[in-house]
């Protein structure tokens, strides 16, 4: 890996995006590689934790490959979005730690994660029409994250904002003062994805983005196949039986 640092530890990888000199910057070859990492993902990893090198996370697009892209830039900019789309929607736990710069594609790749970890001075914003621009592929993910009106607020004035505000809006969840604080926050978040079954957040997560866009009779029909599939399964008896005998389930870590 070029642009990516990869540290798999206790059932967790760790990517650091390692671009520093641009703050991190989303390359063609950063957005190939986190796909061919995720493409990769085996059961052995139950969570995912992004986090940026240098003190930031990702202040977006890297203005040289659009430049450089000239006819190839409708697909360029679309690889972002299926990047955005991989992230989102594999069946381990995603987290990511904000430090510094999340902008544009940064701001994008912390809306599809599951679980946001921020730092109190990270800026966010949205910086593409100040450019010119469109953030094309972003738009859908941080409306499903903050909903229609504040993302509407936010591409239209690229206004920046910090991580306390970023909290307040719903783009992250946890907001720490120093850098301790955030590795201690992560090391309990982490706690807490390793004491849940990885197959039962696997299907339940796909409950969840699913409820997003299903009609809600198929999708409770599809659930209660997956909850009868999950009682029967070798996590649902593990999990009952260490219930009962009171006692951590063999996945607890």
């Amino acid at each position: 890996m070029n642009t990516l640092l990869l540290e798999p530890h206790n059932g967790v990888l760790h990517i650091t995006l390692n671009r520093p000199a641009s703050r991190n910057a989303m390359s063609l070859e950063m957005v190939n590689e986190l796909r061919s990492v995720l493409a990769q993902l085996d059961s052995q990893v139950r969570a995912v934790v992004i986090s940026g090198a240098g003190g930031h996370f990702c202040a977006g697009a890297d203005v040289k490959d659009m430049v450089m892209a000239g006819g190839q830039l409708p697909a360029l900019n679309r690889a972002f979005g299926t990047l955005l789309q991989a992230v989102e929607a594999v069946p381990q736990v995603v987290i990511v730690v904000l430090q510094g710069a999340v902008l544009g594609g940064g701001f994008g790749l912390a809306c599809v994660s599951d679980i946001a970890i921020a730092d109190h001075q990270a800026q966010f914003g949205l910086p593409e029409t100040s450019l010119g621009l469109l953030p094309a592929q972003i738009a859908p993910f941080v409306v499903k994250r903050i909903g229609l009106t504040q993302a509407r607020r936010l591409a239209l004035t690229a206004a920046r904002f910090d991580g306390v505000e970023a909290e307040r809006l719903g783009v992250v969840h946890y907001v720490e003062r120093d850098a301790q604080a955030l590795a201690e926050r992560l090391d309990e978040v982490l706690g807490q994805v390793l004491r849940c079954a990885p197959g039962a957040n696997a299907r339940t997560k796909a409950l969840l983005l699913a409820s997003v866009e299903q009609p809600v009779g198929p999708l409770l029909d599809q659930a209660a196949e997956w909850f009868a599939e999950a009682v029967t399964s070798e996590e649902g008896i593990e999990g009952t039986q260490a219930f009962v005998q009171k006692r951590k389930p063999g996945w607890s870590r």
